[in-house]
């Protein structure tokens, strides 16, 4: 760990007016200690914003939600408003690391963890996103939890979230702050794909502090569900996850949210396949066919083209459960 000056501002104007290009905001840090500690993150100033008044979770004047960047993965799972309205991103929260760290992580912190990429994590080889230009070694190496859907020639790592799978379905809008002001980020916006600038997770400037997450008016709360398929049922990331939802007329789907995750480098959601299932009697055959148009450009490695098989086959069973009632 290369050595690094902090601070605790008590407003978020003070904390932005701290921020740049060598800095990081620091929350529960369980994702930046680590980063820190294998040199991969060499900020040389700490911005701890955990005394800055962002830890409420508060309904907004249109019947959503406005979760503090603060508030921690555990609050967020268990808040009465979250379980109650918005199951489905209570579900994936859970689904998400240990109770250890969901004590600690924070929703802001959720949404910047960095890839789990192995090369990602290991000084010693090459790797474009932690040093741009210098090659994508899992390209050709040990690719079994890597991309299968918009990945490019530099870099074929995953996002590692469930919590952000669920907010992309979910259509959450995140607010953020910095010296220009506020603005709103559409979800499906925050997080980028690598092309030639894998190094870029999000469209954060370097000033830029999240603030809170805001979930729209609920919907989906009798049917939706999150698959989770990991190698271990205890704090694994996924292999594949899917955060399905269904508005449904008897058994006519209204309205659908499908979102995978384990297989790109953002959240992977389709409207297109959404709107084919708009109008639908639930079946099986039509879960069938979204999962295949969903999967219709994925572009396998050497060692995970048996994510195409499980993406398919998680599609359709969490679109099932969802349709029944969502299963936990």
């Amino acid at each position: 760990m290369t050595p690094f000056s902090y601070s605790k501002p008590t407003d978020i104007s003070q904390a932005i007016n701290l921020a740049g290009p060598a800095t990081r905001f620091i929350a529960g840090g369980t994702n930046l200690l680590d980063l820190m500690k294998e040199n991969i993150a060499k900020p040389e100033h700490l911005i701890d914003i955990t005394g800055l008044p962002l830890s409420d979770i508060q309904q907004t004047a249109n019947g959503g939600l406005m979760i503090g960047a603060l508030v921690s993965n555990a609050d967020l799972a268990w808040h009465p408003l979250i379980e109650g309205r918005y199951p489905l991103l209570s579900q994936a929260v859970l689904a998400g690391a240990s109770p250890q760290l969901r004590n600690m992580a924070s929703t802001g912190g959720n949404l910047l963890q960095r890839t789990r990429c192995y090369y990602f994590y290991d000084s010693t080889v090459p790797c474009n996103k932690r040093e741009p230009g210098t090659g994508c070694p899992a390209k050709d190496g040990l690719n079994r939890i890597h991309a299968i859907l918009g990945a490019s020639d530099d870099c074929v790592a995953t996002h590692p979230s469930d919590m952000c799978v669920a907010l992309a379905a979910l259509e959450a809008v995140v607010h953020v702050e910095g010296r220009a002001g506020k603005r709103q980020i559409e979800f499906a916006d925050f997080h980028r794909l690598p092309g030639n600038t894998p190094e870029r997770d999000n469209h954060l400037a370097d000033d830029e502090l999240i603030t809170a997450v805001e979930l729209p008016p609920a919907r989906f709360v009798e049917h939706s569900h999150y698959l989770k398929i990991r190698d271990r049922a205890s704090y694994a990331f996924a292999l594949i996850s899917v955060a399905a939802a269904l508005e449904l007329d008897g058994d006519i789907i209204r309205d659908v949210r499908l979102t995978l995750g384990g297989v790109a480098h953002k959240p992977w959601r389709d409207k297109a396949v959404e709107s084919s299932l708009k109008g639908q009697a639930v079946s099986r055959e039509a879960f069938v066919a979204a999962a295949d148009a969903m999967l219709r450009d994925a572009q396998p490695l050497e060692h995970n083209a048996f994510k195409i098989k499980l993406a398919r086959r998680a599609i359709v069973r969490a679109l099932s459960d969802a349709a029944t009632g969502g299963a936990v």
